[in-house]
């Protein structure tokens, strides 16, 4: 029974109906409410249906017992659930993910499936940021609602900045990617500004919201505030982070965008469509 439902529910047509044709924002405000309810008459069958829905894995969860929706979706992990890549020359996942679209990019040019492109200057505001990426590469990293939800730094970093952009709420689902173009840059994001410490080499890492609980909090700014509450613009700062380190989290799935400067090589083992963790090999450095 399970089965057959998900499946009528993924039938391109009525997913997109059912995800995208309703009030987008009005539906995410509610979704949010009611995942942060913790009395148990709304939080157990939220709970239930979420697992229901998602086949969601929590057996390398810190805890099963939760006290609201949102308290499943930004769980904690086990110790060592997700070890890092310790070679210094590698950059790593930073999150559990289905790995999307990601190669070269040409010029600015990127895309977030086949026929549908996009610039890096629409994704990024600040057009002399996005130069800087001219011709490097990119990897986009989607969250599904069952996967852990928060991301870590793939290298030792310094994060420089953080622009907000407040936007949209498409789903980012493959259905709405080949339906909507730009998507990623009508949907409300993040631009994280860092470089490689002990290197010249800048890094973007673009943590891009979706329909629902679309909520970004970052742990280097504030987690008391998600981003939405802080408000649109340029958040300068200088933040070391370690590799694995947590650098935030989503309070439901959606997708971060990965964007590398020339000097840095995605592994060749990357496979759209295929699983990654959070820690495993995503680039190599070619150069110091």
């Amino acid at each position: 029974m399970r089965s057959a439902f998900l499946r009528l529910l993924m039938q391109e047509d009525l997913n997109f109906l059912l995800t995208n044709r309703l009030p987008r924002r009005w539906a995410t405000r509610i979704v949010g409410r009611i995942a942060a309810i913790e009395h148990p008459l709304v939080a157990r069958p939220a709970l239930a249906a979420w697992r229901f829905f998602s086949d969601v894995d929590l057996s390398d969860a810190a805890t099963t017992r939760f006290r609201s929706l949102r308290d499943g979706f930004v769980r904690r992990l086990k110790p060592g659930a997700r070890p890092v890549d310790p070679d210094p020359a590698v950059l790593a996942s930073p999150c559990d993910a289905i790995v999307g679209a990601h190669g070269q990019i040409a010029g600015q040019g990127v895309w977030q499936v086949k026929g549908y492109p996009y610039r890096l200057d629409e994704l990024i505001p600040d057009a002399a940021l996005a130069e800087r990426f001219r011709d490097g590469s990119f990897v986009t990293l989607r969250l599904t609602a069952a996967m852990y939800h928060r991301f870590h730094a793939p290298a030792d970093l310094t994060v420089e900045g953080v622009t907000y952009l407040s936007g949209d709420c498409w789903n980012v689902n493959p259905i709405a990617l080949r339906r909507v173009e730009r998507l990623f840059c009508r949907n409300e994001r993040a631009v994280i500004e860092a470089r490689l410490q002990g290197t010249a080499l800048p890094l973007l890492l673009v943590p891009v919201a979706a329909i629902l609980v679309a909520s970004i909090r970052l742990s280097f700014l504030d987690t008391e505030r998600n981003l939405r509450e802080r408000g649109p613009g340029r958040t300068p700062c200088e933040v070391a982070v370690a590799k694995g380190d947590e650098m935030g989290w989503f309070e439901h799935g959606s997708t971060i965008i990965v964007i590398l400067p020339r000097g840095i090589s995605l592994a060749p083992t990357l496979i759209e469509g295929a699983p990654i963790r959070a820690g495993e090999r995503l680039a190599i450095i070619d150069q110091r």
